[in-house]
């Protein structure tokens, strides 16, 4: 199976290329190279923006899988024009060109964050979505796009994600857990701004699985699935990083609470997900912390630029 990934040399496809090229999958990546090149040597890159990419880009290949686009609040914030046009636009122009050209899936990298602040429950597929930052706007605009492409000849699926942390070849630190292991690690101190609000967490291995599920799901399998590795609040997480790395790291790890207010509070189940695609998350909080201190020895300063995805944007010509 010839599989293209967009924008799969970030945070996401730097794990995942790797995953497909273990199962014997041909993968090609057509990325701008934003956040450098982190891919296996053997992996064809095309340096090219998907707004340029034509029909003939598409063809031969079974599936695309779509993760290119604006990949958190903070650069959404600082280019709100940028987000739409990438993560509400993009996804649609992609999967319409992926279905002329004959291709018969495109996965969909969509996230959790659609469902703005949900009431104390579990939310599955079915549920509202009320985000009103434009992130999650521009992610559910882009998902409501590739999901209208959808039929008998063309499968669609969206990947519904919680907030990923682990790590990859192309390492960030700005993502809940891996800020948090940072914090550990420089200052021996984790802050948290709001201990009660709930996150859904999803181990970097877990997501590679559930993209691999799907990919390997039946071509008459459409639709929406939430993907997380576990629900917790933010206290929580702090609480768990902290024993986790104590006795790594042979000192105590204080935990300091602000208060601030977030109106960003979802928790999903992730029945369906398991039912339809076969997918089970097997990767707790700990998981994620002992996976980030394994690979402390490929990290250089942790604070560098290069592992904040605001820090890089900004810097963009």
């Amino acid at each position: 199976m010839r599989i293209l990934v967009a924008g799969g040399a970030g945070y996401v496809g730097s794990a995942l290329v790797p995953s497909l090229l273990e199962r014997g999958y041909e993968v090609d990546v057509v990325d701008l190279l934003w956040f450098g090149n982190h891919l296996p040597p053997s992996v064809r890159v095309l340096k090219k923006d998907i707004f340029a990419c034509g029909k003939d880009d598409f063809k031969g290949y079974d599936q695309v899988v779509m993760l290119a686009g604006l990949s958190n609040d903070p650069m959404a914030e600082f280019s709100p024009a940028m987000n739409f046009t990438f993560n509400g636009a993009l996804p649609s122009y992609l999967a319409y060109m992926a279905k002329l050209a004959g291709v018969r899936r495109i996965v969909y990298a969509s996230s959790c964050s659609v469902y703005g602040y949900t009431v104390n429950e579990l939310y599955d597929e079915e549920a509202p979505v009320t985000c009103n930052y434009p992130y999650g706007i521009s992610k559910l605009q882009g998902e409501r796009g590739v999901l209208q492409m959808q039929d008998k000849d063309f499968s669609v699926i969206a990947l519904r994600k919680g907030t990923i942390s682990g790590y990859s070849p192309r390492m960030r630190f700005d993502l809940i857990i891996n800020t948090m292991y940072r914090c550990c690690v420089l200052d021996g101190k984790i802050t948290v701004n709001n201990a009660s609000i709930w996150r859904p967490i999803l181990d970097m291995r877990d997501a590679v699985s559930a993209y691999l599920r799907a990919i390997q799901s039946d071509y008459s399998i459409s639709g929406i699935f939430n993907v997380a590795s576990d629900n917790c609040t933010v206290g929580h997480v702090a609480d768990r990083v902290k024993e986790a790395l104590q006795d790594v790291l042979a000192r105590p790890i204080a935990v300091e609470i602000k208060h601030i207010h977030d109106f960003r509070n979802y928790k999903v189940a992730i029945g369906r997900a398991k039912t339809v695609l076969g997918f089970e998350p097997v990767h707790r909080v700990e998981d994620i912390v002992r996976d980030l201190h394994d690979h402390r020895e490929q990290y250089r300063d942790l604070n560098g630029d290069e592992y904040y995805n605001i820090r890089v944007f900004k810097k963009l010509p």
